[in-house]
């Protein structure tokens, strides 16, 4: 049976504001060094849209003085195909299939690393990376972004909020709610939770800068985050 990991990996990663440089050449050396040990690993990124995303979606709200949230779904979208782009081209050799873009529709996974992008409005690519989990026989989706774990409130209104090692689907749910929003910045976005829950899917919840924690999470070591489940 094939070893297959999914990353959902967050554009706040990969693009803060600018390309984060310094992070994706940690970040490909150390998923060539995983997929080489073992022939039969491979992996599946996702990409968010990131610092592109944020502020296109930004100058659409200040430029017709409203939000449609379908409208910005798809800015946001055509963010995340651009950073899917790099990923593509960056493990060129590993990565032999195009950019993914609706996750309900794969090919034969042929390399040693599928690249998707956004799909369609109304979800973040956290549901994506769900679909494809679901689709491939994943056991777990690792979610890195700039959020480190999941707390029991938002860290940064409530300074009585508390860090979670784990958590349930149902507590989880309670946290982030139902409602999607366009560019919210949430642990987990609320639709991908509740099609994870319905697949019993554990997510890995962990900071996407830390490359040495990524690692663990990759060799099922202790790691600093939150298991969902």
């Amino acid at each position: 049976m094939q070893n297959i990991k999914v990353i959902s990996l967050g554009g706040s990663i990969i693009v803060p504001d600018k390309v984060d440089r310094v992070f994706l050449k940690d970040f490909y050396r150390l998923i060539i060094t995983y997929l080489e040990e073992e022939p039969g690993r491979k992996i599946i990124l996702v990409c968010g849209g990131g610092g592109p995303a944020r502020e296109y979606q930004g100058a659409y709200r200040e430029i017709i003085e409203k939000s449609i949230p379908s409208e910005e779904d798809w800015i946001g979208i055509a963010a995340t195909k651009l950073n899917a782009a790099l990923l593509k081209h960056m493990f060129a050799g590993y990565c032999v299939n195009e950019v993914i873009e609706n996750p309900t529709i794969v090919p034969e996974f042929t390399g040693r690393i599928l690249v998707a992008s956004g799909w369609k409005p109304g979800f973040s690519t956290d549901y994506d990376a769900v679909i494809l989990a679901e689709q491939f026989s994943a056991d777990a989706v690792i979610n890195l972004s700039n959020i480190e774990k999941v707390y029991t409130a938002d860290p940064k209104i409530d300074p009585a909020a508390t860090p979670i090692d784990r958590i349930t689907w149902v507590d989880f749910r309670n946290i982030v709610g139902d409602t999607w929003v366009p560019g919210k910045n949430l642990p987990f976005d609320p639709i991908a939770s509740k099609k994870a829950a319905e697949l019993h899917l554990r997510v890995i919840i962990a900071s996407g800068k830390d490359c040495g924690n990524i690692k663990k999470i990759l060799y099922g070591e202790p790691f600093h985050g939150t298991i969902i489940e």
